[in-house]
């Protein structure tokens, strides 16, 4: 069976809702008669919410739930479950809720491992109150992370991308990050129970997060009854997965760019988060919608271009209309009223909300195919219709599609921006990443050296970010760079693309390691995608496409630090162009950028 990680987790948190013991099925609770309590934190809510909604909660004997942090009132005779992250906050409310003696018992669950001085804290302080024996379990879980659908999952670290790209950052900053990385995806793959090869490109975080990763996974597995002994049986009947480590600055533009398909349109419009959609009906107020696999409409359109998805809602209700007047006709009445007007609203604030959306993805996609647009075209856009934001990243994808710009062009964007009052941070920060590229390129060897000390220290590892985003994008094939390397590291085969890649197989002797392929066994069938600093529903859609499109059929499934709207990424590029001292107001013509 393929790895389905959405099925495993939540396998994972029905174990945890039944005081951690084994459940037959995975709609089936281990003892109804047991009423229980349920306290968790905001992270852990966030991890709750797209696999168990309210009614599987009362399904597995949970009556009352509660954030943490909340005041709440004793519970007598009852036995709490809590799910929490491992935090001193956390733990000393754990010990103030014991020595209140509010619930009967606890059942002590953590999202990832509880480090020993956090455990030494929770056992001293229940014993200092005197309520240790209300303690019935500490158990570490290894869920921290979101998993969205059976393919998709998020570590929910945000502002992941600002904090690696840095250039304040100090080493201490930057293995924080990366070890926080690293525990996340060793829960993903803990929860899998699979150890899988792991393949990155040299340098940057992806190396830092592998390598620490490798090392993480070999230690474990030197422990007696590891997180991975029960994986024998997967490892002896399938192939091992393989682990594909990607840095956002592999392919910056796809965080970026517009697309017109339902679903990343509708995360990118109307803010999709959690699977959950809360937008504004025409009769007033909210309207909260779940977009996830039990949405068959959901399932079934996400991929489609928007005004294919419009007609299909067309005919759904023009369907559901003639339903609604044939039983009225067979039963000779006429209390079933069909009213649209949500549905038909919404995708009217879909269509407004798009902003003229199509018309920037279409122009994008030209302009990635042919390295580069017209200038009356290009200036047309920036004067024309659409809202600063989406101006602002059309720019930005010219910048980066486009491999040699005159400045008076530059400056032309420039100026149209600023007539838009766009705040141009992030616009100048990618502009001073591409001058360092070719600065960097065009440099004598010995000049060479200063400039990437220089560089590196200013920019961690983004330099040489955006030629290879333009050699990326420049591809017969229009498939995102993403999707093809990691159909060529699936298929294991030579490939000058691939070939300097690293390789780390934790199971392996530790000198065996290295960018040789010798030691792989491809192809392989199932792989992990994880993209460093943020990710989309138009990547993990391309690598989807990517897998039906094969036979046999292989397997992906996509992670990420966060998933990120392009609004919300190019805001970390403000930010960090903000940090460079690159302000919102374009330098004067005729003068050089700080």
């Amino acid at each position: 069976m393929a790895l389905n990680l959405r099925q495993k987790q939540t396998e994972c948190i029905i174990k945890m809702l039944n005081l951690n013991q084994a459940v037959g099925t995975v709609g089936g609770t281990a003892n109804e008669e047991v009423y229980k309590i349920l306290i968790y934190d905001r992270f852990c809510q966030d991890i709750l919410s797209p696999l168990i909604h309210v009614k599987d909660l009362r399904k597995h004997g949970i009556t009352l739930y509660f954030l943490v942090d909340k005041d709440r009132n004793p519970v007598l005779d009852v036995p709490a479950v809590y799910f929490l992250q491992p935090t001193p906050q956390n733990v000393q409310r754990i010990v103030a809720d014991a020595s209140r003696a509010l619930y009967d018992s606890f059942h002590l669950n953590f999202s990832s491992s509880i480090p020993r001085p956090l455990l030494e804290d929770l056992a001293t302080g229940t014993m200092n109150s005197d309520s240790i024996q209300r303690i019935s379990k500490v158990h570490d879980q290894y869920l921290e992370f979101v998993t969205l659908e059976d393919n998709l999952f998020s570590l929910a670290n945000k502002n992941c991308y600002v904090q690696l790209n840095d250039p304040s950052a100090g080493d201490k900053e930057i293995e924080e990050i990366i070890e926080k990385i690293v525990g996340g995806l060793f829960c993903v793959l803990a929860t899998l129970a699979v150890v899988p090869v792991i393949r990155c490109p040299r340098g940057g975080p992806a190396e830092m997060v592998a390598s620490l990763l490798d090392q993480r996974l070999r230690d474990h597995l030197l422990t007696k009854n590891n997180l991975f002994t029960e994986g024998g049986n997967f490892a002896s009947s399938f192939q091992r997965p393989i682990l594909c480590l990607f840095d956002r600055n592999f392919e910056l533009s796809v965080a970026i760019q517009h697309d017109f398909r339902y679903k990343p349109l509708v995360h990118d419009v109307l803010g999709l988060r959690l699977n959950r959609l809360n937008v504004k009906v025409e009769k007033g107020g909210m309207k909260s919608y779940e977009l996830d696999r039990t949405d068959p409409f959901w399932t079934a359109n996400g991929s489609l271009e928007f005004p294919r998805v419009a007609e299909e809602i067309d005919a759904q209700l023009n369907k559901y209309k003639k339903d609604v007047e044939e039983v009225n006709r067979r039963t000779g009445g006429d209390e079933a009223q069909f009213d649209g007007t949500d549905l038909v609203g919404n995708t009217k604030h879909l269509m407004n909300a798009g902003r003229t959306l199509n018309e920037f993805a279409e122009k994008e996609s030209e302009m990635m195919v042919r390295g580069g647009i017209d200038r009356n075209e290009l200036l047309g856009v920036l004067k024309g219709k659409g809202d600063k934001m989406d101006k602002l990243r059309f720019a930005i994808m010219f910048l980066i599609s486009t491999e040699t710009i005159p400045p008076s062009e530059i400056e032309a964007v420039e100026t149209a921006l600023r007539e838009a009052e766009v705040d141009t941070s992030a616009f100048q920060y990618v502009k001073k990443i591409k001058s360092l590229n070719v600065s960097l390129a065009s440099a004598n060897s010995a000049s060479r050296g200063n400039i990437v000390d220089w560089a590196e220290k200013l920019y961690g590892q983004s330099i040489g970010a955006v030629t290879a985003g333009m050699k990326n994008l420049l591809s017969n094939d229009h498939q995102l760079a993403l999707t093809r390397t990691v159909d060529a590291l699936m298929e294991g085969k030579p490939n000058p693309d691939i070939d300097s890649y690293l390789i780390f197989d934790p199971r392996a002797p530790k000198s065996s390691m290295g960018s040789s392929g010798s030691q792989m066994k491809g192809p392989f069938k199932e792989a992990i995608a994880f993209m460093v600093g943020g990710g989309n529903y138009v990547e993990y859609m391309s690598l989807q496409e990517l897998v039906h499109r094969q036979q046999p059929p292989k397997h992906v499934i996509y992670g990420t630090t966060e998933i990120l709207t392009g609004d919300e990424f190019v805001e970390q590029l403000a930010l960090l162009g903000r940090k460079m001292g690159l302000g919102s107001v374009p330098p004067i013509a005729g003068s050089s950028s700080r």
